[in-house]
């Protein structure tokens, strides 16, 4: 089967040696992302909201490099620094998947790979075969 690898060009896939994304047959799998632009910036602040939003816009991204979308991502797992930022992390993925409605897990960890970073969100997607 073939694999693609997608790489956004963040510091750390090359150091921890992983890629943004990687599809191989119909899966696509997208990989722990924050909202970490390709400077090293962390976009959002200290919002809850506007970091899962960037976070699910990488996502997409990372998606579209290999013919997936939104529309074919099955689950989500959401890690927070603080659990009661849930509905502004809610808010934001409700509006990526609202139609699509992946299984979704939300946790609370107590820090995330740089001060600041309050979202990281995986995504796993299933292509439909053509």
């Amino acid at each position: 089967m073939k694999r693609v690898n997608v790489s956004s060009g963040t510091e750390w896939e090359l150091r921890v040696g992983y890629s943004r994304a990687v599809r191989v047959g119909n899966q696509v799998h997208v990989s722990g992302t924050t909202a970490v632009d390709e400077n090293g910036a962390v976009q959002g602040g200290g919002d809850p909201y506007r970091q899962a939003r960037a976070s699910l816009k990488k996502i997409e991204m990372a998606l579209g490099q290999v013919g997936a979308g939104i529309r074919d991502v099955v689950r989500t797992r959401i890690y927070v620094t603080n659990i009661d930022d849930w509905e502004a992390v809610g808010r934001a993925h409700g509006e990526f998947f609202g139609k699509v409605r992946p299984a979704a897990t939300m946790v609370e960890v107590s820090r995330l790979i740089r001060p600041g970073l309050l979202v990281e969100i995986e995504a796993y997607a299933v292509v439909e075969d053509n």
